[in-house]
């Protein structure tokens, strides 16, 4: 490796170390804030009354079909023609949860609606209310199901946060282009931020076979 490569990581390390931590923070407030949303859109979809259903549906097909740029300006510039002003990191975790919780929705609905619908009955029948019904019966097995999906969903949310230096988010690629425009050297620090996500991302797919082991019913 080039020497001077190795001098300009620390010279830069400050802004890089600031640009990763608020990528993760982005992509973590996103994935969390969104999973929960998701889990109730989820349980709309599927339990919901027909209204209320055909309300989260139009809800889950309009955020799935807008690209996540577009809801990552609207969060930004257009929440803010409506009086509510929202800064960057806001805006930007804002449109990356809501994006995150109709991918989620979706995936929480699949798994509940492959559940034999028996097993809710079994439920009601030993007097269970339905927060108990999904706590014990169905939301262990429906978390099973949805969570190989769900890991890939998470580390769609960390490479979207990309996006975000169009509003001025400090994230670690825009952290990354600054450093570039000073140092010329585009191929390095390009390769050392793909690192970086990629570093990210199997944490967040080492997290999920470690829930995917605890959570699996023995042989």
């Amino acid at each position: 490796m080039d020497f001077s490569f190795v001098d300009q990581i620390w010279v830069a390390r400050v802004p890089l170390l600031k640009g990763l931590g608020v990528s993760i923070s982005i992509s973590l407030l996103s994935i969390v804030v969104g999973t929960v949303l998701g889990v109730f859109v989820g349980l709309a979809l599927t339990y919901g009354y027909r209204p209320v259903q055909w309300l989260v549906r139009g809800y889950t097909d309009f955020i799935r079909g807008t690209p996540v740029l577009v809801l990552v300006l609207a969060s930004y510039y257009v929440l803010s023609t409506i009086g509510i002003d929202l800064g960057p990191f806001q805006a930007g975790v804002l449109a990356l949860a809501v994006f995150c919780s109709s991918h989620v929705g979706e995936l929480v609905r699949g798994a509940l609606q492959s559940i034999p619908k028996g097993q809710t009955e079994a439920a009601k029948a030993i007097g269970l209310t339905f927060p108990q019904t999904f706590a014990y019966v169905l939301g262990p097995q429906a978390l099973r199901q949805a969570l190989p999906a769900w890991v890939n969903t998470a580390a769609e949310m960390v490479k979207a946060s990309t996006l975000l230096s169009i509003i001025g988010v400090g994230e670690l690629l825009l952290r990354t282009q600054e450093v570039i425009s000073r140092t010329f050297m585009s191929l390095e620090f390009y390769f050392l931020a793909g690192f970086l996500y990629f570093v990210i991302n199997y944490g967040i797919e080492r997290f999920g076979r470690y829930v995917e082991r605890r959570t699996a019913v023995p042989s």
